[in-house]
């Protein structure tokens, strides 16, 4: 028979864990200082490069071939009218389909089949998007390079990220609640608009505007679309032709080899984009703290 004292651990093996514990601390440590201090190197270059070009002028001017002219109204235009398109469909499509997928459907072959092709397709290369809203929006329904195509094909993109943060978000509110609400007489959809969802919202938020994020920074399902870089009309509507901020960094950063002003307009518009995605993603932390008060 074992004693007790026969199943504690040696000495050296707890300072072997120790040891472990504390290497792992220093090293997620190093990690995350070697991210950070990265992003600073990037922050600092780009605004050493590009905060003398940013000007009001700069802000609403339309493209032009002399850097002293350039201006970028023409693609935060385009940015703009392009989230018009992605953010309801995402949302509404994605966050419907988390609701069926985790609250309606029944547990079998199909809904592994679905939940196994939605993990498959969030990690697809964002070109092979830019390929299937090529042949299905730009060529089968004719609509060209224009925001619709554009916007549908980024929703494609993240709309599988969106399903599986609303899913996670939805199985992570207590059963205890939704048992609680069917115990009152509550409906089931009563019971999900009531009770399950403003509590999962914050979570959903946040998946949501980080998919949004990566969708604003997206460029090469767009160049697959056929998308200009060089744009001189504002774009007006969702059936206008457009380019986007990352569009305009990626050609005037092709074409800093040449000139050398299109480095700094190329930094100047990335501090844009980057000041965009922070206030996009304020505004998600914004909410979500809302929320999680009101609840």
């Amino acid at each position: 028979m074992l004693h007790t004292g026969q199943r504690t651990s040696s000495p050296s093996r707890i300072r072997f864990r120790l040891l472990a514990d504390r290497s792992a601390k220093w090293i997620f440590a190093a990690a995350a200082l070697f991210g950070i201090f990265i992003m600073g190197v990037l922050l600092v270059r780009i605004t050493s490069e590009g905060a003398s070009f940013l000007s009001l002028d700069f802000l609403t001017g339309r493209f032009s071939t002399l850097p002293e002219r350039a201006g970028i109204m023409g693609a935060i235009l385009g940015t703009f009218w392009l989230l018009l398109v992605v953010v309801p469909v995402t949302m509404i499509i994605g966050i419907g389909s988390a609701i069926y997928l985790e609250l309606y459907s029944r547990s079998g072959k199909l809904k592994t089949f679905i939940q196994t092709n939605i993990g498959n397709l969030a990690g697809v290369p964002s070109i092979v998007y830019g390929i299937l809203g090529l042949t299905v929006f730009v060529r089968a329904f004719e609509l060209g390079g224009v925001v619709l195509a554009g916007g549908l094909t980024l929703s494609l993109l993240i709309l599988p990220i969106v399903i599986v943060a609303a899913q996670e978000a939805l199985r992570s509110v207590p059963s205890q609640l939704g048992d609680a609400s069917y115990a009152l007489g509550a409906s089931k959809w009563q019971t999900i608009q009531s009770v399950i969802l403003p509590v999962a919202l914050p979570a959903i938020l946040t998946g949501a505007i980080l998919a949004l994020s990566r969708a604003i920074g997206e460029t090469a399902p767009l160049v697959v679309l056929g998308i200009p870089a060089l744009l001189i009309p504002f774009p007006g509507g969702i059936l206008d032709r457009f380019t986007v901020l990352p569009m305009q960094i990626y050609y005037w950063t092709l074409d800093a080899a040449l000139v050398s002003e299109y480095a700094h307009l190329a930094a100047a518009a990335s501090i844009v984009l980057l000041i965009s995605l922070f206030l996009l993603n304020g505004s998600a932390i914004y909410l979500r703290n809302k929320y999680k008060m009101n609840i």
